[in-house]
């Protein structure tokens, strides 16, 4: 008789549902549906982001630097493990395990995982406050590890955002 295990968790599932919708979305509508997964992502970033914002104007704190990660909308729970520096007007996050990471590679599936992982955070930021930038520098895929800088900059469009995320330009440049 097989082993059953306890229940997968929200976040696994989670991955695996972006991963198969992405690749559903490449085969039958190619590089357009993947850009449109990209656009999704970047929705659902935003989202997020103003969500964290009105957490922070809940606590009575603005939507600043100072405030991002102590209002931010998902607890670290031991899936993730990161050193978390803030200084001098920015965030540094250095990630050494992440469960949805984790999922894709273990999955075989880098490949659509990296269009959620490229996107999520600098769509979050944007959503919390237009003049946050995250630079997503390093990612588990390639260098074992992910590395965030946040830094306030000028605000810019949410299109202009949007286009540089789904583009892949966002991130490399903050």
């Amino acid at each position: 008789m097989e082993k059953v295990e306890k229940p997968v968790n929200m976040y696994i599932l989670f991955a695996r549902l972006f991963y198969h919708l992405t690749k559903e979305a490449e085969e039958a509508f190619g590089e357009a549906g993947v850009e449109a997964m990209r656009r999704g992502v970047w929705n659902f970033g935003v989202e997020r982001g103003k969500d964290i914002a009105r957490r922070a104007a809940a606590k009575g704190c603005p939507n600043d630097i100072e405030h991002y990660l102590s209002c931010y909308d998902m607890e670290r729970s031991e899936h993730f493990k990161s050193e978390d520096t803030i200084r001098d007007g920015e965030i540094e996050e250095i990630f050494t395990e992440c469960v949805f990471a984790h999922t894709f590679s273990e999955d075989g599936m880098e490949k659509y995982g990296i269009h959620y992982c490229e996107i999520v955070d600098p769509a979050i930021a944007y959503g919390y406050n237009s003049a946050l930038r995250c630079q997503h520098d390093k990612h588990f895929f390639k260098d074992g590890q992910c590395h965030f800088c946040f830094r306030m900059q000028e605000p810019r469009d949410e299109e202009t955002a949007r286009n540089k995320a789904v583009h892949g330009t966002i991130g490399k440049e903050g």
